[in-house]
């Protein structure tokens, strides 16, 4: 994919010019949208490839809008909404929506959310990145390719080992809890334990740290989750 469309559909301007900045700033082609038949129209005339859909729009309601383009399309839907209660969260999901996001929320988050789900949903196209490199070449991963390199040397990650490791590299000195690095790395649906992520990251260690029990690139951080950080080059 050498380019992609995005549908912003949010009514407050000041929140939609900022998540426009911050995705224009990742190269992604925005379209902004301040109501539902407005965002309808962009979507039955562009190539839309994913969509942030506020909740709370005038004309056509957030879940009405979902509702309608899931009837003929699988599109990737983020809602945003100031909504906190589990039920609108569950049935925000129900009708189709992809992932969730609660305002107020960082706008880094959300374009890493944005990124994930862009990985997810089009396996076969080019990722927004293709090769990173850490600690000087000591770290480095093609990422169309799931290819990992220590020291120049091929490591085998599993599936889940290498979605679990781009997510750390999204979120670099960031605290990610359990909960959070599920979310992120596998999505709302996944029904495994919070506690299966402790081996998965043990074994990431192994195969990527020097030393995995004086790690330098994946630290535990003692009750609250694990950060990802690297030297400055």
């Amino acid at each position: 994919m050498d380019f992609v469309n995005i549908l912003v559909v949010e009514d407050e301007k000041n929140i939609s010019d900022v998540i426009e900045a911050y995705l224009i700033k990742e190269e992604f082609n925005v379209f902004s949208a301040s109501d539902g038949e407005m965002a309808l129209e962009f979507f039955n005339s562009e190539d839309i490839h994913l969509i942030i859909l506020d909740l709370m729009i005038p004309k056509i309601s957030g879940e009405e809008l979902c509702k309608r383009i899931r009837t003929t399309s699988d599109v990737p839907i983020i809602m945003l909404t100031a909504k906190t209660h589990e039920d609108d969260r569950i049935e925000g999901l129900s009708i189709g929506a992809d992932d969730y996001v609660l305002k107020p929320f960082s706008p880094r988050e959300l374009v890493s959310r944005v990124k994930a789900l862009l990985r997810r949903s089009y396996p076969n196209s080019r990722p927004v990145a293709e090769k990173l490199s850490f600690n000087s070449g000591d770290l480095e991963i093609e990422v169309d390719k799931m290819i990992v390199r220590k020291n120049n040397e091929d490591i085998n990650l599993t599936t889940n080992e290498f979605k679990i490791l781009l997510t750390f590299i999204s979120h670099q000195n960031q605290v990610l809890s359990r909960e959070q690095l599920i979310e992120l790395s596998f999505g709302q649906d996944y029904d495994g334990f919070d506690r299966t992520i402790d081996t998965h990251i043990k074994n990431i260690r192994y195969k990527i740290e020097s030393n995995s029990k004086s790690p330098e690139y994946i630290h535990t951080i003692y009750g609250s989750g694990y950060k990802f950080t690297v030297k400055k080059q």
